[in-house]
């Protein structure tokens, strides 16, 4: 599983860095974001690719698990 950490940046960056990580073509990824608008957009992107994704609230942070 790679894992994304885009805390700290603001869209679209955690959405490309998201999309670096999925040419790998691996089954599952984990991106890790710390606001609300970086989250809904890495999961439409993701949605968007065919991955399923749920996420997790951790304290300010938000860990989407990205599978296929």
């Amino acid at each position: 599983m790679k894992t994304v950490d885009a805390r700290g940046l603001s869209c679209p960056e955690p959405v490309i860095l998201t999309s670096q990580a999925m040419k790998s073509a691996e089954a599952a990824y984990e991106v890790l974001v710390d606001n609300v608008t970086a989250k809904e957009n890495v999961t439409r992107y993701a949605e968007h690719q065919g991955y399923k994704v749920s996420v997790a609230v951790d304290g300010d942070d938000y860990k989407l698990s990205i599978t296929k």
